[in-house]
């Protein structure tokens, strides 16, 4: 099951003890009972029909009771570490991190250094706040199992799959780099004031505004051993540069090529990548955003538009799917 519902129908899902992911506004997480699920605030959702914001009185569910042998867990900052290492070995975890934390900036920056990083999968989503209240208001998680609401910290489910059956994660990105300037940096960070660029020490914030590249709407490609990743722009400072997720160094970075009709582009990649056994996913609030989703319909599984995505790793403007073979 992956769909919006009424607070009534989730909280009933809850009290049949059935093991959940939630979203969606604070106000309406706020009003579900203790039980086997994890949360995160979250506004913006994509449907079979199109994307939708009108989510009074509603949240989305995602169903794993039948997938596997499901645990409900909470990890402080200092715990994040541990994510990993109890992902069950024939099994996946799904994970929700709040925007704006530090226990995001860790888990983004700590994670692909993991031994066990891509070898157990995990998918799951960074939760955000509806984009007028940015700066204003702060992305909560929840414990369903304590009904503790955090904004620093991380809620999981580990699965446990039967020997005969395996998870996978499929992710859709729609950018290629560029053949502009390439970009280093020099050390992990989300908050960024000076980079190189073909060699040369820049600052970042100036570079941006004078490339026309402070809208966000195209994102930094990262060429980590031949796979792309992106890490997109969230709001341009007077001297510094905040990011969804953090560059690192050693990596070359190039911004990418802008994408010609941008749901139809989304419709395509969807329609041709697997969808067997899809348990879950999500796609980020820039997609919706910037290819102007509301009400378009692009196929795939429904789920939220998030503030980042969880792949493995923290990535931005990506398409994430679980599956269950």
């Amino acid at each position: 099951m992956n769909t919006l519902t009424s607070i009534q129908s989730a909280a009933e899902l809850i009290r049949q003890g059935r093991t959940l992911t939630i979203a969606g506004p604070e106000e309406s997480l706020d009003q579900l009972p203790h039980g086997q699920w994890i949360g995160g605030t979250c506004s913006y959702f994509m449907l079979p029909e199109g994307g939708t914001s009108d989510v009074e009185g509603k949240v989305f569910v995602t169903d794993l009771t039948d997938v596997g042998a499901c645990t409900v867990r909470a990890y402080d900052e200092a715990q994040i570490g541990r994510i990993h290492d109890e992902v069950p070995e024939n099994g996946f975890a799904i994970a929700i991190v709040p925007a704006g934390s530090a226990s995001l900036t860790r888990y983004a920056s700590e994670v692909p250094n993991h031994p066990l990083a891509f070898e157990r999968p995990v998918a799951g989503w960074v939760a955000g706040v509806r984009l007028a209240d940015i700066g204003q208001a702060s992305a909560k998680v929840y414990d369903g199992k304590t009904g503790n609401k955090t904004d620093n910290g991380v809620v999981v489910v580990h699965v446990t799959l039967p020997p005969e059956r395996l998870a996978t994660i499929d992710i859709v990105n729609l950018f290629d780099a560029g053949d502009g300037d390439v970009l280093t940096f020099d050390e992990i960070g989300m908050h960024v004031r000076h980079c190189l660029v073909n060699g040369e020490r820049v600052d970042f914030a100036s570079y941006l505004r004078s490339r026309g590249l402070d809208d966000g709407k195209l994102p930094l490609v990262g060429d980590f051993s031949g796979a792309a990743i992106n890490a997109s722009i969230q709001r341009v400072n007077d001297t510094s540069v905040d990011l969804y997720a953090p560059v690192f160094p050693q990596v070359a970075y190039r911004f990418a090529k802008p994408v010609a009709g941008h749901a139809a582009a989304l419709r395509e990649r969807i329609a041709a990548a697997p969808s067997g056994g899809q348990v879950f996913s999500c796609n980020c609030i820039l997609n919706y955003v910037h290819g102007e989703l509301e009400g378009q319909a692009i196929g795939g599984v429904a789920g939220p538009m998030t503030f980042g995505e969880i792949g493995y790793q923290l990535l931005n403007q990506t398409l994430v799917t679980l599956r269950v073979l």
